[in-house]
């Protein structure tokens, strides 16, 4: 059976022509720990790729986090609120 190394297919956030591209961001993704349950569910939708689960805690790389929202709408515990930049 052929195995795929899926780390040469998912992008990783890094400083582009655009520069660190969560400083434009204008809602921020906030997690309520106690409400996650780290399914991962929000990880798969991702399409910065900046979320990952550390040490059974969802972090997200607000650098690159661009704010579309993805993730809140994909959470299926309601975890992820989005919040006005500054507000949090």
């Amino acid at each position: 059976m052929l195995e795929i190394d899926v780390s040469y297919l998912i992008s990783k956030p890094k400083v582009g022509a655009a520069g660190k591209t969560g400083l434009w961001r204008q809602f921020k993704p906030i997690v309520d720990e106690d409400a996650c349950k780290c399914c991962k569910v929000c990880v798969l939708y991702c399409p910065e790729n900046v979320i990952e689960v550390v040490d059974d805690r969802l972090t997200i790389d607000y650098e690159y986090c661009k704010g579309c929202g993805i993730c809140s709408n994909v959470c299926i515990s309601n975890a992820i609120e989005m919040v006005k930049e500054g507000l949090e």
